[in-house]
């Protein structure tokens, strides 16, 4: 993995807070648990592009 950036985006009230209960509960960071659904996206659309 490379250098890391900061970025801003808004989500919608209620996955915020499922987001932040998963991150007590998993006792992982939010940016630890968004790098992780980001990283399976990607993985999911390059396996459709095949």
């Amino acid at each position: 993995m490379g250098k890391k950036r900061t970025f801003s985006t808004r989500i919608n009230d209620d996955s915020l807070k499922a987001l932040k209960h998963l991150a007590v509960d998993t006792d992982k960071s939010l940016g630890t648990l968004l790098e992780e659904a980001i990283e399976d996206l990607i993985k999911k659309y390059k396996k459709m592009e095949k």
